[in-house]
């Protein structure tokens, strides 16, 4: 059996210092739970001296999330450790987290103490931890930038004292992964008491290598990583728990070693995160990024068509997406674009796939992304013609701020006039409603969309909708310079659609009102 890599997320702590991505107790709460979902070993809740809100947020973490071991940081003071101990009171599993610089520069420059006094105070620090809990972690704060016999000496004697974790941290990112691999194995080879605690790594992005340097240490021996769900925190940011679980679970064979992170999770948590952070994923990041599993080059689609392994290492249902995406755009080729409308329903004659591939290459040089509804319209402007079964002749609206929405509408059928009024939330919503009643289809409307085709103020408008019936989704495009009239043409544009592709019958005409 492998090692086990414990995972120690800093999402609500190092992460929220992130500039703008400031969090309430509620929302770290909530945060919270879903890394107790995903199965993280420990949570750090946050710095319970920072703020009132901090300390209630590490409290009710403490007493309502179960599973992970809860930790609060405090600085090696006497009032910032019996604060952490204090919110941590109704843990079941509590973990009291307590630094000390112990870089030159910082001893200097920051603390203005010398070895001794810096030594005196770790272990000191360590020893009131452990009055108020069993497990204490201690970071010397720059380690990658400590004389490495005084981090030596620092971390035999706070492991002395009873500290169970000791965390060598790179908190100005500006460790080399060598380099940091061999600080990690040093501490193995000249820390007599070192088999007695924990190592972990908590590593900084500002030159891109957090992961690569968390992923270094933990080849030399280090058992436990700090990191942040999207790889939030200070300046460029904490190790990315995403990456750090992922690398170990692709690269097994390498590492040798495991976590027991609920991987499918991982999506899930990152727009969350996400989300109430307002901190935006970057659409390459690795693993939780929009693109992370989307295909556009045509040859790296036909191999994914062939076998998915031939341009992915990992299966995006694993991180809890659904599946990997082939993006259709001007890079694509035949493959991927005849394979995408056989998924939309389309058996196409060689010709008509080959003229409708021309018209997709033609519209992919104007669009970042074709969408389906693109290819759909393509295919049916290709092969067929619409019939409209359903003509719109007449829209008559009457609203107001003080006036309840009311819609006519009047539609051609059969050679038939037919008629119906209607209110609704708005004068689009009693609109859709009086086509309903019209046309007698049971669909809902999933989106909404319009936009100026043309400037100025007698601009024409194009209204898109997508419309669904059962298990049939259809869009439909109408456009006008008035956007009651553009969204009724759209409406009925989607209705005619359905009409086409499935066969579906409208209304009987006796349940319209029918003008002369």
């Amino acid at each position: 059996m492998s090692d086990k890599v414990i995972i120690f997320d800093t999402t609500l702590r190092d992460g929220e210092q992130c500039p703008g991505a400031s969090l309430g107790v509620k929302e770290k709460v909530e945060i919270a739970r879903q890394l107790a979902r995903l199965k993280v070993d420990v949570i750090e809740g946050g710095f319970p001296i920072a703020s009132p809100g901090d300390f209630e947020a590490v409290q009710l973490i403490a007493e309502q999330v179960r599973g992970p071991v809860i930790a609060a940081l405090a600085r090696s003071t006497e009032q910032d450790i019996l604060r952490a101990a204090q919110a941590l009171k109704p843990a079941k599993r509590k973990r009291i987290h307590v630094f000390l610089a112990t870089s030159p520069i910082h001893m200097q420059y920051k603390l203005r103490k010398a070895e001794e006094e810096i030594l005196r105070q770790a272990v000191w620090a360590v020893g009131l931890a452990r009055k108020h809990a069993d497990d204490i972690e201690f970071s010397p704060e720059d380690a990658s930038r400590t004389e490495p016999r005084f981090l030596h000496q620092v971390v035999e004697a706070v492991i002395k004292a009873g500290a169970t974790t000791v965390n060598i941290a790179d908190t100005v990112g500006i460790a080399i992964p060598e380099q940091f691999g061999q600080l990690i194995a040093g501490l193995k080879m000249h820390v007599p008491n070192i088999a007695r605690a924990v190592i972990s790594v908590h590593c900084h992005n500002d030159l891109g290598l957090s992961t690569s340097n968390s992923l270094a240490a933990v080849k030399s021996g280090a058992r436990q990583v700090e990191c942040t769900i999207n790889g939030l925190g200070e300046r460029a940011g904490n190790a990315s728990l995403e990456e750090i679980v992922m690398a170990i679970k692709t690269r097994a064979d390498f590492f040798h070693v495991h976590t027991d992170v609920e991987t499918t999770q991982i999506y899930k948590t990152s727009k969350l995160v996400s989300a109430l952070t307002g901190m935006v994923v970057q659409p390459n990041k690795a693993i939780v990024g929009d693109n992370a599993f989307a295909h556009e080059s045509g040859i790296h689609q036909d191999g994914i068509l062939k076998l998915r392994e031939t341009y992915e290492i990992m299966k995006a249902e694993e991180i809890g997406w659904q599946a990997s995406r082939l993006v259709l755009g001007k890079h694509s080729g035949r493959h991927a674009f005849s394979e995408r409308l056989k998924k939309l329903g389309f058996a196409l004659k060689k010709e008509e796939l080959e003229r409708a591939f021309t018209q997709f290459k033609t519209l992919a040089d104007k669009k970042k992304e074709v969408f389906d509804e693109d290819l759909i319209a393509i295919v049916e402007e290709e092969t067929t013609t619409i019939p409209e079964a359903f003509r719109l002749e007449y829209v008559h609206t009457t609203s107001g701020s003080e006036t309840v929405p009311t819609v006519t509408i009047r539609l051609a059928h059969a050679g038939k006039t037919l008629e119906q009024t209607s209110t609704g939330d708005g004068p689009v919503d009693a609109c859709y409603k009086a086509i309903d009643r019209i046309t007698g289809l049971k669909g809902e409307l999933s989106d909404y969309g319009l936009r100026a085709v043309t400037s100025g103020k007698d601009a024409l408008g194009e209204v898109t909708v997508k419309y669904r019936v059962k298990e049939l989704e259809v869009t439909g495009r109408g456009t006008s310079t008035d956007i009651i009239e553009a969204s009724a043409k759209a409406y009925v544009n989607a209705v005619n659609r359905v009409i086409y592709r499935r066969g579906a019958k409208p209304a009987k005409e006796e349940r319209a009102a029918i003008t002369p």
